[in-house]
């Protein structure tokens, strides 16, 4: 009988743990997950180290909206994800004059740096980004590995992972990200 009991208690928490690691999964794979943030390019807004959870579900329902902050796997190392912000929409016309940001000829009001003259990239510009793909720069202009490079290029939704929701590291940081 302590036996039965004892087999019936060890198998009940295989089943729990068991379910408990299928909701985990079943989360982190279509609703959140987590990712360190590598580098300066979203600096001030996101700090190398920072941890961060990304809404993966969010995407399925709505497109992507200027000034998100998105994460994407970046083309040439699919296994390296990138977190840039989205500048450009499908359609908009993207140019950098005098080291300013301009949509669609209208200068984007931002408190960010400057662009360098080095730090312009490779692409020509003006640029219109093609249907279906969004043009994306780090907040740190001018250390920023982003669309402004054809190695990076524009991203296409299907390839966004998701949106940047909340920084949980730091803990003084903590808090939704903006």
């Amino acid at each position: 009988m302590k036996n039965t009991t004892l087999g019936r208690e060890i198998l009940s928490w295989v089943l729990d743990i068991g379910i408990v690691l299928v909701a985990v999964l079943l989360i982190t794979t279509f609703v959140f997950q987590k990712t360190n943030v590598i580098g300066q390019s979203m600096e001030p807004t996101l700090h190398n180290g920072d941890h961060v959870i990304i809404d993966k579900i969010s995407y399925r329902f709505t497109k992507p909206k200027q000034y998100d902050i998105v994460v994407f796997p970046y083309k040439k190392n699919p296994s390296q994800n990138y977190i840039k912000r989205i500048i450009g929409l499908p359609g908009d016309e993207v140019n950098i004059i005098d080291g300013q940001v301009y949509i669609n000829k209208e200068k984007l009001e931002e408190e960010f740096d400057i662009i360098d003259d080095g730090k312009l990239g490779n692409r020509e510009f003006p640029f219109v980004v093609p249907e279906g793909e969004y043009f994306v720069m780090g907040d740190n202009r001018n250390n920023s590995s982003d669309s402004r490079y054809t190695d990076v290029g524009t991203i296409s939704k299907k390839d966004i992972i998701g949106k940047a929701g909340l920084r949980i590291w730091p803990l003084k940081d903590f808090g939704f990200v903006k």
